[in-house]
């Protein structure tokens, strides 16, 4: 319980020292936050197919491939619900880039939201796989989604100095948007804890959100200003390094 614990505090943490970072580059041109988000896309791309969704087919028995598949597609349409009610994360960041002498509190507090809810599956996922009884998986998932969160946490905090808020709020806000995750990273710990029978759904279940986050949220808004090709080497480099991590850990 320890070690879910710190991991928790340091898949949330991760934000938090994007966010840090984020201060100091406060104007972070489009194709440096492509790159680094398509890096992150790739990281994400493996933990959640390496580190969720295979282990999800090893462990559902006869009934592995049906089971899968359903938490995929139940991950992705729990993110659609969620999208209904917040708008997508690359429609706030265009349209607060665009209108940047129009801003309000408002439209920032709502990018603030949408990034906190779409963290809550990435923690959930973390949770999960510590879960599954397996250390160094679960090691494996929260390494790959703290790596992820570290230029997600970079590339939030331009917005908000922009409208204005002051910087102490801006790291307040970005510190929330961590804690959410580690809030994800115990329901997914506890959810899987009481029931072990449930496991093999909830790795796929996880592994569809980050993919749905990955297709719907990542590589639309790397893929936004004319970098696509860097953008996807960067999606390769990510991937590939996780894959060594996974080679590595065994």
């Amino acid at each position: 319980m320890d070690l879910v614990i710190l991991t928790a505090l340091g898949v949330g943490g991760a934000t938090v020292i994007g966010a840090v970072i984020g201060f100091a580059f406060k104007e972070i041109s489009h194709k440096f936050s492509d790159m680094i988000l398509s890096f992150a896309a790739g990281v994400m791309l493996a933990a959640a197919v390496l580190g969720l969704i295979i282990p999800s087919l090893e462990g559902a028995g006869n009934w592995g491939l049906v089971i899968t598949i359903a938490g995929i597609f139940a991950g992705a349409f729990c993110l659609i619900l969620i999208d209904k009610l917040v708008p997508h994360l690359h429609r706030i960041v265009g349209s607060d880039i665009e209108n940047h002498n129009n801003r309000s509190i408002d439209k920032v507090l709502l990018f603030v939201i949408a990034i906190a809810i779409h963290n809550l599956p990435e923690g959930i996922a973390a949770g999960v796989g510590f879960g599954s009884g397996d250390t160094s998986q679960a090691l494996f998932i929260a390494g790959g989604i703290a790596l992820q969160n570290i230029p997600e946490g970079m590339v939030i905090i331009a917005p908000m100095l922009a409208a204005g808020i002051k910087p102490g709020r801006t790291l307040v806000m970005a510190i929330c948007t961590g804690l959410v995750e580690v809030i994800g990273t115990f329901i997914g710990y506890f959810a899987v804890s009481i029931s072990a029978g449930i496991l093999p759904f909830a790795l796929a279940f996880a592994g569809g959100t980050m993919l749905y986050v990955i297709s719907d949220e990542m590589i639309p808004e790397t893929h936004a200003h004319g970098n696509e090709r860097g953008a996807t080497f960067a999606l390769l480099a990510g991937f590939c390094v996780m894959l060594v991590s996974d080679v590595l850990l065994g």
